[in-house]
Parts: structure tokens; sequence; C-alpha cells
């Protein structure tokens, strides 16, 4: 057997299964409404990490076609030759003014800035600590490290410790743990997390690619949800800020310092483009003056909204206040089902299940944005009844 014959056979199998991954076509603008290729009408959006409805933004749009005209498409380099914009260090200062860090380094993705974290900082004798349910950029970034691993339940202070006395006290140790669990919706409670790291001597590192720019009083991420503040943050330019691409770690300047001079997505990797940092530095101003409070004002209320008109329809959601609400299924057939059903009644969206998440616990992943209406969600909330009364009949007169 090839290696062709056995990629066919497994791809095969995770058919049968469910599991097969097919990417369906957006022919407009990313948005809470959009078109699908091979549709005539348009669908409702619920799948987008959009959460302040930015990535089509007049002003960010604006932003970023100036820079175009200005600053040009790419720069064919990487930072440290002659890939370094003043569009650059504006869009680094300022990320570090909002977060309240001493310094900010970009990536061209969150996914390499973890990936280039921590084996930059660890060595054989020292510790990496992760929350069990880290996104895979974590993971990935974590295998790369020469360091000894351990893992702890990211809910659970009480198991962090038993992973840091594990650890030891003898070389440096990391915790690190997603801000919000991207497949939960869920935050890690950093008000709990945070002493338990301080009193064993090891640096917190908080991804909150799933939180900046909405999390918060004033959008700053978990870190200000729980009056706790981070040795490290990383996160993303392609969620809330504007929805494109371009990632960062902020921390300490020695520590920013380092990794210009030693992490290798960095060193590697052309820079972010420049349109891109300009449309996220003015994702930045709006989403720190008064159209941004309003924005999460209303994310807010949408999301309340969606929870307790789904929970009221007898569906199982994970609690919690963040807009990335999971409605549980638990069988990956049927939450295949119940996204195409959704799709036809003109809601998009997807079904996650093994391995994006643990096997029988497979979801329909829903994320809320400031942009969609009263009158979409409620209309996605008529849709998953309906889908869901069908499905529930169909398996009736089949089942013996």
């Amino acid at each position: 057997m090839t290696l062709y014959d056995k990629l066919e056979r497994k791809l095969s199998e995770r058919a049968q299964a469910g599991l097969l991954k097919r990417e369906r076509v957006i022919v407009s603008r990313q948005g809470t409404e959009i078109r699908i290729e091979g549709r005539a009408e348009p669908v409702v959006n619920f799948c987008a990490n959009n959460y302040l409805g930015l990535a089509n933004h007049p002003r960010v749009v604006a932003a970023a076609r100036a820079a175009l005209d200005g600053a040009g498409y790419g720069l064919s380099s990487v930072r440290f030759i002659c890939g370094t914009q003043s569009v650059h260090k504006r869009l680094e200062e300022r990320l570090s003014a909002f977060l309240g860090t001493e310094d900010t380094i970009l990536y061209t993705s969150c996914f390499d800035a973890n990936g280039g974290l921590f084996e930059s900082l660890l060595g054989p004798e020292d510790a990496l600590v992760s929350a069990r349910l880290n996104h895979a950029s974590i993971i990935d970034g974590v295998r790369l490290a020469r360091c000894r691993r351990f893992t702890y339940v990211e809910s659970d202070p009480a198991d962090l410790e038993r992973a840091l006395v594990e650890a030891g006290d003898k070389a440096d140790t990391l915790v690190v743990t997603d801000g919000v669990f991207s497949m939960e919706g869920t935050l890690a409670p950093l008000d709990r997390i945070a002493p338990v790291a301080a009193a064993r001597g090891a640096l917190l590192v908080v991804d909150d690619s799933h939180a900046t720019g909405f999390v918060g009083e004033h959008g700053r991420g978990t870190g200000e949800y729980f009056g706790v503040k981070p040795d490290v943050v990383t996160s993303t330019l392609g969620k809330a800020l504007g929805g494109a691409c371009g990632g960062f770690v902020g921390g300490k300047k020695v520590l920013v310092d380092w990794l210009r001079n030693s992490s290798r997505p960095y060193l590697f990797s052309n820079s972010l483009a420049p349109s891109l940092a300009a449309g996220a530095l003015a994702a930045l101003d709006i989403v720190e003056s008064g159209e941004g409070v309003q924005l999460r004002a209303r994310l807010g209320e949408n999301t309340r909204r969606f929870r307790t008109a789904m929970r009221q329809s007898g569906f199982e959601v994970r609690d919690g206040v963040h807009p990335i609400v999971p409605v549980m299924l638990g069988d990956a057939l049927l939450a295949a089902r119940m996204a195409d059903r959704l799709l036809e009644l003109g809601v998009y969206v997807i079904g996650f299940s093994y391995p994006v998440v643990p096997k029988d616990q497979a979801r329909i992943r829903v994320q809320l944005s400031a942009a969609h209406t009263p009158e979409q969600i409620d209309r996605a909330v008529e849709a998953f009844g309906i889908a869901a009364g069908e499905i529930t009949s169909d398996r009736s007169r089949t089942s013996p």
C-alpha cells in the first residue's frame, strides 16, 4: 500500500465517522450575513471570531487601504534585515500601552508567537506547566521546548500546585494557560491560578487570543477581568482586533529583546504586512473609544440573549459569560448533520468533533458578535429547534 493509498483510506474512515472537515467557500465579505458559493440566499454567520464586528469596519478598511498606498504591499524581508517599518513599531508600542507591558513583539500569527516563545526561553533543566485544555498552538509550542513538561487541570489551583511541586524549584518555570478556552467558552480562573504560580516563583503566561479587545471593562483581556497582571501575554490581531492576521508577545523588555534575537518564527518569517498593522492600529482606536464601550456592551447583551434562549429551548450549553457558546451534542455524526441542516435553514455554524474536541463531546460552537441583531439571534435559536426536532424524528423512525 502506497502513502497515497493510506491517506485515501484514512480520509474515507474520517468521512464515515463524521470527522472529515470540508471547507465552505464564502463569496462575500466577512460579516454577520455572508454568501456561500452554490447558495442563492445569504446566511447568518455564527462561527466567526469577529467579536466586535471590526473585520470590515470602515475605519479599519480605510487605514489598511491608506497603508497599501503609503507603505506598500509587503516587505520581502524578515524584521531584522530590512522588514521593519515605522508602522510595526507604532503597533508594538500601542499594544504595550494597551496591555500594560514594557514591550511587545509582533509575529505573523499567534500560532507563531506561541511556537517561538517557550523554546527560546527554557532549557533542559527548566519546567513548563501547561493547562490541559490549551490551544493547539500552545501544545505545539510546548512540544518544541527542550524542557521538562507538566500539565494541570485548567480550573483547579490545587492541581496546579501539585504540578509545580512535581516540577520543583531548582530552575525556571513557566505556567501557561489560555485566557479563554476556545472550545469551551470558559475563562481560566486567573485570580486563583496566578497566586499559586507566584508563590512557587513561576512566571504566568496567558494566551488571550479570545479575549483581547472585548473581555474586561476596557477590553484588555482576562487579566483585567480578574484583576491579575500576567507576566507574559500572547494574543492575536486576527479576532476582535480587525480579524486579519498577526500575533504578538508582550512582557518585560528584556524578554522581548531576547525573543527578537532568538525566536525562530520571528527571525525567519516575513514581516507582518504593513496594511494589516495599520488596520490593527485603527481597530485599537475603536476599542479604546466610546464606540468600543458600546460594542462591548452590545456583545454582552447578544451573548446573554442567545445563552438564555438556547437553554429555554432545551439545549445543553456550557455555563459562562463569553460569546463562545458550545451547544453540546456528543455524537460527531449528529453535530455534522445539525450543522448541515442549519445551513439549509440559513444559519452558518460548524460542528466540532474529535480530534479538535474529546471523543463523545462533539458540539456546535456558536460565536456571537456585537454586529448581530436581536432578530438574527432569535432566528438562529429557532433554526436550532427546527433542526433538532427533525433529526430526532428521523432517528426515531430509523431506530429498530
